[in-house]
């Protein structure tokens, strides 16, 4: 049974934010949890780095991408929409590897945040120090 519509699937993370990132071929829309980019994101800055992987591989519109992400912030769900779409482009042509890789799109960046420790008020906030 023959496929009807062509989908490329990239699974994309950074910090607490987890994207699944569908392209189909397309004009170039972008709806993310139901809701057009517009919508969704509100700064300039994070709609450049979702578009990045479009921009390197000079690709822009040519796929509609269609994004379930959660978990995190703003900033955390932008570079993981841009790391689940760089790699769902991987499955369009694999010849982009070494364009995507050279701009570290492919890199899942492991910044995490640091667990509070026992005895501190944050992961590294003691509390004020007195003498009396």
């Amino acid at each position: 049974m023959a496929k009807s519509k062509e989908r490329y699937y990239g699974t994309g993370r950074r910090k607490k934010s987890v994207a699944r990132v569908y392209l189909m071929p397309g004009k170039g829309e972008i709806t993310i949890n139901k809701r057009p980019l517009d919508d969704y994101v509100g700064l300039e800055t994070l709609k450049k780095i979702i578009n990045q992987p479009f921009a390197a591989t000079k690709t822009e519109g040519k796929f509609n991408v269609l994004v379930n992400v959660y978990g995190g912030g703003t900033s955390g769900q932008a570079g993981a929409i841009r790391h689940g779409i760089a790699r769902a482009l991987l499955e369009v042509d694999p010849e982009y590897r070494s364009l995507l890789k050279k701009e570290g799109y492919l890199t899942r960046d492991p910044r995490m945040k640091e667990r509070k420790k026992y005895g501190l008020k944050s992961a590294r906030r003691a509390p004020q120090f007195s003498k009396r």
